[in-house]
């Protein structure tokens, strides 16, 4: 698996299906419906492993900027040849980090274990700055 991670000033893909800031099951039920839209116009079954690891880097990338970004800002779904791009916009300039499973104590943290999940699961990973503040993670996950 190869994984990128960069920053840039750009705002983005202008051919993205783009909807007002979200909840996580609303962006899930956005990229359920891009991925079936493809589908069904190329007469292909889904693979439903892949929209499963889709939706769940979704659901990360969107319940993180509601967490810990100042909420989302922008979304954007497409399909991209055999990929998803999804794209969270928040408000926060922090770059995301991933926490150890234990703190210095020897005690179990929960949470903290979003992002190395959609480092995984997604074969391209961008992290923009905005020119107003905030950031843009841009994630590319295969659908095969």
């Amino acid at each position: 698996m190869h994984e990128t991670h960069g920053t840039e000033s750009a705002l983005g893909p202008s051919d993205a299906r783009r909807t007002m800031p979200c909840r996580p099951a609303d962006a899930r039920k956005r990229v359920r419906c891009a991925v079936a839209e493809r589908c069904e116009a190329q007469h292909v079954d889904c693979d439903t492993d892949a929209l499963d690891d889709a939706l769940l880097v979704v659901s990360e990338l969107t319940t993180n900027a509601l967490l810990h970004g100042g909420g989302i800002t922008d979304f954007s779904v497409d399909v991209v040849g055999r990929d998803v791009r999804v794209t969270v916009s928040d408000r926060s300039d922090d770059l995301p980090v991933a926490l150890a499973p234990v703190d210095d104590r020897g005690r179990s943290r929960v949470g903290g274990r979003g992002w190395p999940i959609v480092c995984r699961l997604a074969h391209d990973v961008h992290v923009a700055c905005l020119p107003h503040g905030g950031k843009r993670i841009t994630a590319l996950v295969p659908l095969i």
